[in-house]
């Protein structure tokens, strides 16, 4: 923000008071939990890869080995279970279980039925029990029962911590104990909440086994090959993106301060994720948006041009960098739909949706829509056409993203603050004093 200047009336020398900073918002997360994890996950991937584990229990273990550090790192440095949004009272000494045993009952009671209704989604649903779906319906079955005998222990001693433990949850709990006056905003938004953790975790775990394995024992590619070298990276960094992905999914917890505080309530929201992910995919092969027919990898077209292949290449890496950084920069708190924080830091700082932008970008420059091997203008004209239509859905999507977070007076500063100082606003700052 510029200065003020002030002139004396007596003709004194000009006085410019000292400037203003307009300092970024403060992030809901730390750099370092994001780093914890990342270092957590790369040495587990030199191990799998030094002594040859690649299978799905080597995929769970890389997991717990990024998980593990940021949940550490969380409580020990940065001491989020101190914080005010926890909703735990750590300063006054605990309350007995028999004062807080009848709530957390009624709580246990509709978390385990939550978790019934859950269940049954997924043994009805046929495609969560073909391809790869199958190995997240089979880690499923494996932590059914730990979860559901730690649960109790678990809410027992944090309704003892909780200033207000009566949630959604145990609103919920209460209602299926005939409380016809259960708060049914509150049992919508429990609703809410579960039914993205069970959608998109199964997705997260459906998919994490085979992009463990595909990268780990991937050959090291020659650094003068620009293809290899490049698919190499990026295969690295999108297993980097859905790790700590799915570790934002899990811990979800309130002493990790990463619970969901909202999920969105809004349907066009609702509608606008869930066409970009399986069974209701709309990009899919064969879809309404497929916009693939005829195309070919980027390195075809530009083989004949080894400058463009490497001006591509690098371009694909530094796109999937962000997008990477996106993800790691949520730490624990990663999901789609919900509020958990708001994030102020790495690529957040330059725009509110660098991992939309990124990954957009990503597609455009990895599938050249415009050139395909029909020789058909529509078919290129089409798969065009069809691509911005796809950019456009994550445009509406970050809209309903942010119709939703704009409840939260941290978000409508952060994003007053990116109006001003984010890439855009230095760009037009630019091109004014070109």
């Amino acid at each position: 923000m510029g200065a003020v200047h002030g002139l004396s009336t007596a003709g004194n020398a000009i006085r410019e008071p000292e400037m203003t900073a307009d300092r970024r918002p403060v992030s809901a997360v730390s750099t370092g939990v994001g780093v914890a994890g990342l270092a957590g996950l790369a040495i587990w991937m030199i191990v799998a890869r030094y002594f040859h584990m690649y299978g799905p229990s080597s995929a769970v273990v890389a997991i717990l080995a990024c998980g593990v550090p940021m949940a550490g790192w969380s409580v020990v440095v940065d001491r989020v279970h101190c914080n005010p949004t926890t909703g735990i009272d750590w300063a006054s000494p605990p309350k007995r279980v028999s004062q807080t045993i009848e709530t957390s009952l009624a709580k246990l009671a509709g978390l385990w039925a939550t978790w019934a209704m859950i269940a049954v989604v997924y043994a009805v649903a046929r495609f969560y029990w073909v391809g790869s779906y199958s190995f997240a319906m089979k880690t499923f079955i494996v932590a059914a029962p730990f979860l559901f005998v730690g649960s109790a222990p678990y809410i027992f001693w944090l309704d003892t911590r909780l200033k207000n433990p009566r949630d959604g949850c145990w609103a919920f709990g209460n209602w299926l104990m005939g409380d016809s006056g259960a708060d049914q905003a509150a049992i919508a938004d429990h609703f809410r909440g579960w039914a993205v953790k069970g959608f998109f975790l199964a997705f997260m775990l459906s998919g994490f086994p085979g992009n463990f394995y595909d990268t780990v024992q991937r050959p090291f590619p020659a650094l003068t090959d620009p293809v290899a070298l490049a698919n190499f990276l990026i295969s690295v960094m999108f297993l980097i993106d859905m790790t700590l992905a799915t570790v934002g999914y899990i811990l979800t917890m309130k002493p990790l301060d990463a619970h969901i505080r909202s999920a969105t309530p809004y349907a066009s929201g609702w509608i606008a994720a869930l066409i970009c992910y399986p069974p209701f995919v709309l990009m899919g092969g064969g879809g309404p948006l497929d916009y693939h027919v005829g195309t070919l990898e980027w390195s075809y077209w530009l083989r004949s041009y080894p400058v463009l292949l490497w001006i591509n290449g690098s371009m694909l890496v530094a796109l999937t960098l962000v997008y990477a950084w996106a993800t790691v920069a949520f730490g624990l708190r990663f999901s789609n739909l919900t509020h958990r924080g708001i994030l102020t830091h790495g690529p957040y700082s330059w725009m509110r949706h660098p991992a939309y932008v990124s990954k957009n970008c990503f597609w455009w420059l990895s599938t050249l829509p415009f050139l395909v091997s029909t020789h058909s203008l529509v078919d290129a004209a089409r798969n065009t056409a069809i691509m911005a239509v796809v950019s456009g859905i994550y445009g509406w999507r970050a809209m309903t993203e942010e119709r939703h977070l704009r409840s939260d007076q941290d978000y409508r500063t952060y994003a007053a603050w990116i109006d001003r100082n984010g890439l855009l606003a230095k760009l037009r700052r630019a091109l004014g004093q070109a």
